[in-house]
């Protein structure tokens, strides 16, 4: 492995930024970018934009032209080996003629894992792997953790008030946070593939589920709506079945007697393993990740939230914190059994804190070795 240089380091940066602009739109493929350099010179750049359509390296290619023969190619992931959707990118990069590629980090995914470095090494290309990994990973954390475990990444999101409350003790809601947290939801929402309720949610909200901005819906694509309903009390009308896209329930046996007027309605019925108390949600993820979902945004209330939490499936909270108090009597963030000890609680470490618009967004994730 030959000395990764300032300007290395600066071109991956730039590869980094470009992967970053396909996060919406790529699932399930991964979100990557390409930057081509030959004498110190930008020759090409390139993203995947959508999958089925051309990966990174061949956008960067067909825009460098010629200019690509002796050139360095920055890659956020290791370039693909096999025949997927569209052919291998380690053929158009030997093809071109390239002298050197440096990889952010290897692909997870089997069918790939170092072969795609080894092709290129086979045919006199330099590589480099490793420069900027956790970056590389972070853009990619669905599709990493789905080929690692073969689930999806999972993000809690919750609105509460200043006293940890979600809503008041009759259920209602609406509006807890402001205008703006509520638009910054919308981000969430389009970068998941499948956004998971319960069914509590439906018959006290009536959510949509949807993305609700028109600039995201564009960049993006519409997420699976996942309801989990151990007894399918969704009703026929509810609006998470109506409006574009398609709507997943997940219950413990899909010959019921409503399971046909959901059908009727829209919905895909499913039957799924069941648990304590419930549905099984790691069977649930396992069946998400199974249909190549790679991050879940889970909405839900404080049963299913808490139950998500005290299975340990939970791999980042966003809470929207309102500079509110709703009272004692008023619904808690989590339904969780009572701890006898301390050493029994769930911890979590910070990862960022916004001010967006009156409230604050807060970001944790799980704290390595906690409970």
């Amino acid at each position: 492995m030959t000395a990764l240089s300032a300007d290395d380091h600066q071109h991956m940066r730039r590869a980094l930024d470009l992967a970053r602009l396909g996060i919406y739109s790529t699932p399930p493929n991964p979100s990557v970018g390409c930057v081509l350099v030959r004498w110190g010179q930008v020759v090409g750049e390139g993203f995947h934009q959508r999958a089925g359509e051309p990966h990174a390296e061949a956008m960067a290619l067909a825009e460098a032209g010629p200019a690509t023969r002796g050139a360095t190619a920055y890659v956020t992931l290791e370039p693909c080996s096999h025949h997927g959707r569209t052919p291998p990118c380690v053929e158009a990069l030997i093809a071109a003629g390239v002298r050197r590629v440096v990889v952010a980090m290897r692909d997870p995914n089997p069918r790939v894992n170092g072969t795609g470095l080894l092709r290129l090494e086979q045919a006199g290309i330099v590589t480099s792997h490793g420069l900027l990994a956790g970056e590389a990973a972070e853009i990619n954390r669905g599709f990493v953790r789905r080929m690692l475990t073969g689930r999806p990444w999972v993000t809690l999101k919750l609105g509460a008030s200043l006293d940890g409350r979600t809503a008041l003790a009759d259920g209602t809601s609406k509006w807890i946070t402001g205008e703006a947290a509520r638009a910054d939801v919308q981000k969430l929402r389009a970068r998941a593939s499948a956004i998971v309720t319960g069914s509590g949610t439906v018959l006290a909200d009536d959510p949509m589920l949807t993305v609700r901005d028109p600039a995201l819906e564009m960049r993006g694509r519409r997420p699976l709506r996942v309801v989990l309903d151990t007894s399918l009390a969704t009703p026929e009308h509810a609006q998470v079945l109506g409006y574009a896209g398609s709507t997943l329930i997940f219950t413990r046996d899909a010959e019921l007697p409503h399971a046909e007027g959901l059908r009727a309605a829209g919905a895909r019925v499913e039957a799924i393993a069941t648990g304590e108390g419930g549905l099984d949600l790691e069977a649930v993820l396992h069946r998400l990740g199974h249909l190549e979902c790679n991050e879940v945004l889970v909405e839900a209330g404080p049963t299913l939230a808490g139950e998500f939490v005290r299975r340990g499936l939970v791999d980042e909270v966003v809470v929207y914190m309102a500079p509110v108090v709703l009272g004692h009597a008023a619904r808690s963030l989590f339904k969780l059994p009572h701890l006898e000890r301390m050493c029994d609680r769930c911890e979590f470490e910070w990862r960022d804190v916004a001010r967006v618009g009156d409230d604050l967004r807060l970001t944790l994730r799980p704290r390595r070795g906690g409970h």
